[in-house]
């Protein structure tokens, strides 16, 4: 099987009396380790990222998004081997359905093409050291993004191929990190979430405009029909005024012809 593309490398299976064993799939696995993200601006930080980019391709039906949720990619871990997912992944050209852990070997050896990890303290030397090894080694995913919420340092890696492991990607002039494969960019940008003030890290389209939160689409929209009610009400006070000159206009048209000759 091939290795591109974020998809697992061949596997041995078990077997018991010459007989497979199919290892375990999303129903049985735990799907929870029952251990919560570093804080409430990680939170809402991976919520925020995941909810965005989920709204803004409502309509396409090639994809799966999610936020901390395990990802099985060997038979190792399902025998007890620790290991927590990314705080946020995206597979593309897959089904979208719901899942309650993505497993590779339920998805024909898929794994994830981009990962987000939100730093702390206490897991940037994981993040940097153990999982960017998975990541480019094994999993083989194509982009790799870190973000500390509060310090608001973002790095991107690119895997190259050829060296089987990741190199920096080059911000583009607006300081944001490229996503090739999605079309958009992440970066760091102003604005309060949920009353969190920011900034925050938001996907970016070509245009620059950031994927909108459904509160930033909603005052979007309020904004939007209040100019709609403010352009009305200019042109009902331009027709008023158009239709005052005009009777003004007869008026004096009527009094110039009623004068005597």
């Amino acid at each position: 099987m091939s290795t591109a593309r974020g998809t697992l490398p061949e596997m041995s299976v078990e077997t018991d009396s010459s007989v497979p064993r199919p290892p375990p799939g999303q129903d049985v696995l735990p799907c929870s380790d029952g251990e919560p993200m570093e804080t409430q601006r990680h939170v809402t930080q991976m919520m925020m990222l995941n909810q965005t980019l989920a709204d803004a391709w409502t309509d396409r039906q090639d994809f799966f998004v999610a936020g901390d949720m395990f990802v099985y990619f060997s038979e190792l871990q399902t025998r007890g081997e620790k290991f927590r997912g990314p705080d946020l992944f995206v597979v593309l050209d897959v089904e979208k359905k719901e899942r309650k852990s993505w497993v590779a070997w339920e998805e024909g050896g898929r794994l994830p093409d981009v990962v987000i990890e939100l730093l702390s303290d206490s897991t940037a030397h994981v993040d940097r050291g153990e999982k960017m090894r998975i990541y480019s080694r094994i999993w083989r995913t194509g982009e790799y993004v870190l973000y500390d919420p509060f310090t608001h340092e973002l790095e991107g890696y690119a895997l190259d191929p050829r060296r089987g492991g990741y190199v920096p990607i080059a911000k583009d002039a607006r300081g944001d990190v490229p996503i090739v494969q999605m079309g958009l960019a992440l970066g760091v940008r102003p604005g309060a979430v949920h009353e969190q003030p920011g900034p925050w890290l938001r996907w970016i389209r070509p245009d620059g405009e950031v994927l909108p939160t459904g509160r930033e689409l909603a005052e979007r929209e309020r904004e939007n029909a209040q100019r709609e009610r403010e352009n009305a009400e200019r042109e009902r006070e331009n027709a008023e005024r158009m239709r005052v000159r005009a009777e003004e206009a007869e008026r004096r048209l009527a009094e110039l012809e009623a004068k005597p000759r």
